[in-house]
């Protein structure tokens, strides 16, 4: 099996860990472990290896699921991942810009189409979608908020591809880890439908990304499907992880309320910031947002690493997603730590004005 390098990780192999300050940061503010109980008892593997039938029953009611269609996973990477391996046959369509694993894995194991959303609005064309599924097509992959334009498709969209994926006899998976980032979430895909699949974790709404817990929720014969593969990979999800976890669910409305209040704080900043400068995103849901380059260079890869050699800031590439004119920039941050990146950029862009 052959698989592309990921582009995105490798750029931040280069230069985060030297840097001041990560303003390409995909998720919320990390919360603090003192905030938790984070003593799981014994460090054994999770029993059964699918996670806590308890609490997966308690995620699985988000999609209108049972537990056991539910799979606990190793953040949405690895749920993403064993989605993949278990539903692949020899096409997939992605919606793209995206991130880089939901088409990569697919492409590794079969051939994928993509379709592309439409700048500046980054809209989709459902009929494009329909043209390009086949009667071989295995799956339908869809990222909703979208990372990296932070495009939130509404539900009548996302129903729509539902009902021609069903219709085709292709399951739509939904990676919908910004979903509870936004005050008014669409229901799950998972929810749908007998060929809905959703891909979710703790890492990007509620800002719990070293826990490295996630889940896939959809039909039986998908998870228990995924769950073959996962024996090949991680086996069990973090016995600390699923624990922390357990927690962060209880709290949800008081953790994604505070969260919520970040991101809609820290959105009006950058757009301020943005209008300044004279460049252009469309306003994300998320805490993503996709940026036009700045005049002087040619590509978002230019810009990024000049800026980050000067100024220790990074952004991410928007060529990592395969649209070379733009960046994207992370304001989940603290809003401190925001400030202080904007800060050098600015002076970054006065100094090359």
């Amino acid at each position: 099996m052959d698989i592309d390098p990921f582009d995105l990780e490798r750029f931040f192999a280069r230069f985060e860990a030297d840097a001041d300050i990560m303003l390409a940061e995909s998720g919320i503010r990390a919360l603090p472990a003192s905030e938790f109980d984070t003593d799981p008892g014994e460090l054994g593997y999770v029993i059964p290896t699918a996670g806590d039938p308890a609490f997966r029953e308690t995620l699985g009611e988000r999609y209108g699921r049972g537990g056991d269609e539910v799979l606990c996973t190793c953040g949405a990477q690895e749920a993403n991942f064993v989605a993949f391996a278990a539903l692949m046959g020899e096409h997939a369509v992605t919606v793209t810009p995206t991130y880089q694993s939901l088409y990569s894995v697919p492409d590794a194991f079969g051939e994928v189409t993509t379709v592309d959303l439409q700048p500046p609005e980054w809209d989709l064309d459902v009929e494009a979608v329909k043209a390009a599924l086949r009667p071989e097509t295995a799956v339908l992959v869809v990222n909703n908020p979208n990372n990296p334009t932070g495009k939130y498709l509404d539900e009548s969209t996302v129903r729509a591809l539902y009902e021609m994926a069903a219709d085709n006899g292709t399951y739509l998976l939904c990676d919908e880890v910004y979903r509870l980032l936004d005050p008014d979430p669409i229901p799950p895909v998972a929810s749908m439908g007998e060929y809905g699949v959703s891909t979710s974790s703790v890492t990007k709404s509620h800002g719990l990304a070293g826990c490295r817990f996630g889940w896939l929720a959809g039909p039986r014969e998908v998870t228990e499907a995924a769950a073959t593969w996962k024996d090949y990979t991680t086996i069990s999800p973090s016995t600390f992880g699923q624990h922390v976890a357990r927690q962060a669910i209880d709290r949800e409305d008081e953790i994604l309320a505070r969260n919520r209040e970040l991101a809609a704080e820290n959105r009006q900043r950058v757009a301020a910031f943005l209008d300044e400068h004279g460049l252009d995103w469309y306003e994300p849901a998320g805490v993503d947002g996709f940026v036009t380059v700045p005049d002087g260079f040619a590509t978002g890869r230019s810009f990024c690493e000049s800026l980050v050699r000067t100024q220790s800031v990074v952004l991410a590439p928007g060529d990592a997603f395969g649209v070379p004119d733009r960046f994207r920039i992370g304001f989940g941050l603290p809003t401190d730590r925001l400030e202080k990146g904007l800060d050098r950029v600015d002076e970054f862009l006065a100094h090359h004005a």
